[in-house]
């Protein structure tokens, strides 16, 4: 159950989709047109990762965990073909199936109360007038890469593609809550939007940052992604965007917020997105945690997108290994390929710096002998972080960012 301090956002909320008749005829993602399935599959490389490729609108063909609530994961494949993400090809996670499918951006409205000397009530338009920002940043789902831990773990198992990286504009949060103006003993804001639980009594999904962190200047709402207007499954027409930090924070639709005189209790905060309070965010694997702090920051990771584990290449000749590698907002120092299984290592070039939230583009020439051969790949943080050679465990399988390997066979 939600705790009292949903019930604000709930109310204004209901009273916002009522006034703007922001939903349509139904409001879950029946409402859209059905999506059409693809001839073609996927396999993610983990036990039962067998997944379909699925159109919804507004969007090419995604790999399907779930349809309701819409869970979407980009395939790999994405990655290589631009430093920036498509919006068509972008993910898509939602926690309730209540999600918005007809939004009318001339009655749209951001409300802002609580802990505030002048409540707000923003239309797009104004949002727009109010001096915008733009930020090159990942969004990466919490669960990224879940279907890969050992022992399982309960949750949508994820392959690798839970991830994405877009130029998002928008306007500064600090910019909208100056406006409010924050009264003394603001502890933290909280965040609400238009999707909602399909059934009477399920936890609304709200979030919550520090006061400190919300008027940090890089936190945005944003009404645009990548030069257009948000998709309606990315959290059109606007979204708040937590640069470096987990996509559970990234509220989509978001039309509510409240300044708060202490720490909020909501579902999503103080029992989900939680993790291990130690330094590595760890237990060992099949225990359970004795305490927890909510997530926040990524670790660093890096791939290899232009070879596909299980890939055949050709054996002596020159073989251009390309991919990303990120943080939670340090930037990437290195990037170093090894290309027998971590014995040694080769410094790789790095692509052009688009900013310290962004996915950084590198790439190395390699030549390989007859036989197989275990690609690694491993990024250095400007701060000195790195990956872990083996990967680290949690119960709700959270954080992965084990260095990770691609095995090729050189014919």
């Amino acid at each position: 159950m939600g705790s009292e301090r949903d019930k604000p956002h709930s109310a204004q909320r209901r009273a916002v989709l009522r006034q703007a008749g922001a939903l349509g005829a139904a409001s879950a993602l029946g409402g859209m047109a059905l999506p059409a399935l693809a001839s073609k599959s996927v396999n993610l490389g983990f036990e039962n990762g067998e997944r379909e490729l699925v159109a919804f609108p507004q969007k090419r063909p995604l790999i399907l965990l779930t349809s309701r609530p819409p869970q979407l994961e980009t395939p790999f494949g994405v990655f290589n073909e631009n430093i920036i993400t498509p919006n068509d090809a972008f993910f898509v996670r939602y926690h309730w199936s209540g999600v918005p499918t007809s939004i009318d951006p001339g009655t749209y409205r951001l409300h802002v109360g609580g802990n505030v000397n002048t409540p707000l009530e923003l239309s797009l338009a104004e949002l727009r007038q109010m001096g915008g920002m733009e930020l090159t940043a990942v969004n990466q789902c919490s669960g990224n890469s879940r279907g890969f831990f050992q022992p399982r773990v309960n949750g949508g198992q994820l392959g690798n593609g839970a991830m994405g990286n877009a130029r998002w504009t928008g306007v500064p949060l600090k910019t909208v809550l100056e406006r409010a103006g924050l009264k003394a003993g603001s502890v933290q804001v909280s965040f609400n939007g238009m999707d909602m639980p399909p059934v009477a009594g399920g936890p609304d999904f709200v979030k919550a940052l520090d006061v400190d962190h919300a008027m940090d200047g890089e936190v945005m709402l944003a009404y645009l992604m990548n030069g257009a207007d948000l998709p309606v499954l990315n959290g059109y027409p606007v979204r708040l965007i937590v640069p470096g930090y987990y996509g559970t924070y990234w509220v989509k639709h978001v039309n509510d917020i409240q300044v708060l005189d202490k720490t909020f209790d909501g579902f999503w905060m103080a029992s989900a997105y939680r993790i291990p309070d130690n330094a590595c965010a760890c237990v060992p694997p099949g225990t359970s945690v004795a305490k927890s702090r909510p997530i926040g920051r990524f670790d660093v990771r890096s791939f290899i997108t232009s070879v596909a584990n299980g890939a055949q290449v050709k054996a002596g000749q020159e073989l251009v290994l390309k991919g990303i590698a990120f943080d939670g907002g340090s930037g990437i120092a290195e990037v170093a390929v090894s290309i027998d299984g971590g014995n040694s290592w080769r410094t790789a070039r790095l692509g052009e710096d688009l900013g310290k939230y962004s996915f950084r583009a590198w790439s190395t020439s390699v030549r390989l002998p007859k036989g197989a051969h275990e690609l690694k790949v491993r990024a250095v943080s400007r701060i000195g972080q790195s990956q872990p050679m083996a990967p680290l465990w949690n119960p709700p399988g959270y954080m992965r960012n084990v260095v990770e390997t691609t095995r090729v066979t050189a014919v």
